[in-house]
């Protein structure tokens, strides 16, 4: 890579660095490898994959130090056969601002109940225990004990990718 090449690279990781608050920098904007690579593996497969496909991957380090690599494909026709229906619980319990912010907080650290119900505005002990029952019961939380919750590892790439994918 020449200098000029180099110099206009670290102007633009200066200028996404500089972004404005809720501009955050993309990884790899403008650059499809991800894409690309999921092309080829659907080239690879042939005629099965003639619809196309769907990747979703992701590698994340939350706050409290646990790191999560996950990897999802699926292929259109698959999605396309497939009743959606059967989302719906799992969807459904996302859908509660409440429960969002249990979620967060569970990731960030809180874990037992107690933790979670000194919290402001997440409603009574008894309002937390019905919205941890029901994240509970889509699978998106399970208990590891003593009153404990967590996301479990499998879910926590996928739950950051429906917010991603759920953002305006």
């Amino acid at each position: 890579m020449g200098l000029e090449e180099r110099v206009a690279e670290l102007e633009r990781r200066l200028t996404a660095l500089e972004a404005p608050d809720g501009e955050a920098p993309h990884l790899g904007e403008g650059d499809f490898w991800a894409l690309e690579g999921l092309k080829a593996q659907l080239a690879d497969v042939g005629s099965a994959a003639g619809g196309g496909g769907v990747l979703y991957t992701g590698a994340v380090r939350m706050p409290t130090g646990e790191g999560y690599e996950w990897q999802y494909g699926v292929l259109t026709e698959s999605l396309m056969e497939a009743d959606w229906a059967d989302t719906a619980e799992s969807l459904a319990a996302l859908g509660h601002p409440v429960r969002l912010r249990l979620l967060r907080e569970i990731l960030g650290g809180r874990r037992t109940a107690a933790e979670l119900a000194a919290l402001d505005e997440v409603g009574t002990t008894g309002q937390i225990y019905h919205h941890l029952r029901q994240l509970t019961g889509a699978g998106w939380l399970h208990t590891t004990g003593r009153g404990r919750y967590e996301v479990p590892g499998g879910r926590v790439v996928p739950l950051l990718v429906v917010l991603t994918a759920a953002r305006p």
